[in-house]
């Protein structure tokens, strides 16, 4: 084991269940954060004692959620977070949600989830993560650059904000030790890609979509000391998509 703790939400499938599974094969321990309990049928290390229940996007939960990380880390200090949790809210249809078609109500809860809970992890853990000299990684979305034919205005938002957040917090947090980056990915083949998907493919110069763990392994450089001189950067992962 490698001594290294992440806290990672949004884990239970896609590119969270994927970077599980790298950071673990690389000698690190991983807290789990979702608003479901830990399911038996998932396959890491550790998953019934290393997942935590909670909802970031309420700050009682989260207050919480933070108090119980804390206590786990046992004053050893937090390596790195990976804020991978957001929702993308659809249609009735599966159709994407534009700005006349959304309500306050929907605005409201994705900026609680994609935006504000990443934001009040980093504040609330930033001593912990100062201990350590650790990292934080933002999982954004080629989205918060460009209009996308499946990702609504809410979502596309909350993702242009988070590369905001992430130039805010590397400028801030860099003078104490803490490195904050975010990766940006594309089209990814998930169990919930949208229906259409992969006929994005001849948009994409490398002509096919991208794995999960392509994206876990560029989050896993950035945490590590690899990546030791590497603060406030977007990595596109994409194939090229956004060239």
């Amino acid at each position: 084991m490698s001594g290294k703790t992440l806290l990672l939400t949004g884990a239970s499938r896609g590119i969270g269940h994927a970077t599980v599974k790298v950071f673990q094969a690389a000698g690190w321990r991983v807290l789990t954060v979702s608003r479901t309990a830990f399911d038996d049928r998932c396959p890491w290390h550790a998953g019934e004692t290393d997942h935590l229940q909670g909802d970031i996007a309420d700050p009682a939960a989260r207050s919480n959620l933070v108090a119980r990380v804390q206590e786990s880390l046992g004053g050893q200090g937090l390596d790195a977070i990976v804020n991978n949790a957001g929702i993308s809210p659809k249609g009735p249809d599966g159709e994407r949600i534009g700005v006349t078609t959304s309500d306050d109500r929907l605005w409201q809860q994705v900026l609680a989830v994609n935006l504000i809970g990443p934001a009040a992890l980093m504040r609330d853990l930033a001593p912990d993560l100062e201990a350590a000299k650790g990292a934080v990684v933002n999982v954004g979305s080629i989205a918060g650059s460009r209009v996308h034919p499946f990702a609504g205005s809410a979502y596309a938002c909350s993702k242009a904000a988070m590369a905001a957040l992430t130039r805010e917090a590397a400028s801030e947090l860099g003078p104490r030790g803490i490195r904050v980056n975010m990766v940006t990915p594309g089209e990814i083949e998930t169990e919930i890609l949208s229906p259409g998907a992969e006929d994005m493919t001849d948009a994409i110069p490398l002509r096919r979509l991208g794995t999960p763990d392509e994206v876990a392994r560029v989050v896993l450089f950035l945490c590590s000391q690899k990546a030791s001189y590497v603060n406030g950067a977007s990595i596109e992962v994409n194939g090229g998509q956004h060239v």
